[in-house]
């Protein structure tokens, strides 16, 4: 009975179906300039409905900053990239202190200059290439949405997201994001190789005089509207009961499974559990649902998880990844 209630608020409420198409449009701008890539782009979308924060990881060349760009330019919002580099120092993102002289007064005070992260939007680009002192100046940020300098305290404008990405490839100066860091990001987004297909019509569109426009399509309050109508997209009992047993499957122990007991050094925490519902909710919405499903749970398990399973020794010497591991627990699950 709940659900069909909640399916009725939800389905007559205007302002929810015009929050879908906003995200309908959105998408279609994104599509202007990026071919491909149709999951990393719900993800993304997933992580602003989610509002959350997002990691994107892929080798050079798969347009990894030109998307999260593209979504920025779609959005009336103030956005920010900050290159990450090896002598970027926490005052460079956060701000500093600068003396200035009261022209009124002849007296000289200290004003708070803001850095980079006061913005809505920040893409934090090779977010692996400085120093863990660097890194860790967006812990605050990305769990309170403030930043913290001499004693005190400025809040950030919401919506706020942080879009980090990262090369696998290049370890010779970089920096890994500590497990903390990590499990901060709601998704940790793979950017595959695009196809044949993709690849040629990349190849045709992008080397010719004709460059796409992307138009603003969505407002901040409208986001902030959708982030608010995610968390009343119905899941069922069953369905959290069923998360909350993958989440602590994925923990080693006596009574763990072989493959965890063997490859998992760390499971996932409760984070994970709230990360899973919350975007499975994103995604439903994403896609004109007002209840959650199994599949949009299974959609939402890889890139939930593939950060927040540590794996051991043996498993990195067999070869095994948190996503092998995922996968045969969302089978056990969800079948």
């Amino acid at each position: 009975m709940m659900e069909t209630v909640n399916k009725e608020v939800l389905a007559t409420d205007q302002d929810a179906k015009e929050v879908v198409a906003n995200l309908v449009a959105l998408k279609n701008e994104i599509r202007k300039v990026i071919v491909g890539q149709e999951e990393a782009i719900d993800q993304l979308l997933i992580t602003f409905l989610a509002g959350g924060h997002a990691l994107l990881e892929g080798v050079p060349g798969l347009a990894k900053t030109l998307m999260i760009r593209s979504l920025a330019e779609a959005i009336d919002l103030k956005f920010r990239r900050i290159q990450f580099t090896p002598d970027l120092m926490p005052s460079d993102i956060i701000g500093t202190e600068i003396l200035e002289e009261d022209h009124t007064t002849g007296k000289r005070i200290f004003k708070f200059n803001k850095g980079s992260l006061f913005a809505n939007i920040i893409l934090a680009d090779e977010i692996n290439r400085t120093s863990p002192k660097t890194q860790s100046a967006l812990l605050e940020a990305m769990q309170e949405f403030s930043v913290t300098y001499a004693g005190t305290t400025y809040h950030l404008e919401r919506p706020f997201f942080i879009l980090a990405t990262q090369n696998p490839i290049e370890q010779a100066g970089t920096f890994p994001l500590p497990e903390a860091q990590l499990d901060r990001f709601l998704l940790y987004i793979r950017i595959d190789y695009p196809s044949v297909e993709e690849e040629r019509s990349i190849l045709e569109s992008t080397t010719g005089t004709r460059a796409a426009e992307i138009q603003k399509v969505i407002s901040g309050a409208r986001i902030l509207r959708a982030q608010k109508l995610v968390r009343e997209v119905h899941i069922s009992p069953e369905l959290i009961d069923q998360v909350n047993q993958l989440i602590r499957m994925t923990r080693p122990g006596e009574a763990a499974v072989k493959v965890v007991k063997d490859f998992v050094r760390w499971g996932a925490g409760p984070r994970a559990g709230q990360a899973m519902i919350l975007t499975a909710k994103a995604r439903a919405l994403l896609h004109g649902n007002y209840s959650v499903t199994r599949d949009d749970l299974r959609h939402v398990a890889l890139p939930v998880l593939r950060h927040r399973v540590l794996m051991n020794f043996k498993a990195e010497a067999d070869g095994i990844t948190p996503d092998d591991v995922t996968k045969q627990l969302v089978a056990k699950i969800f079948g």
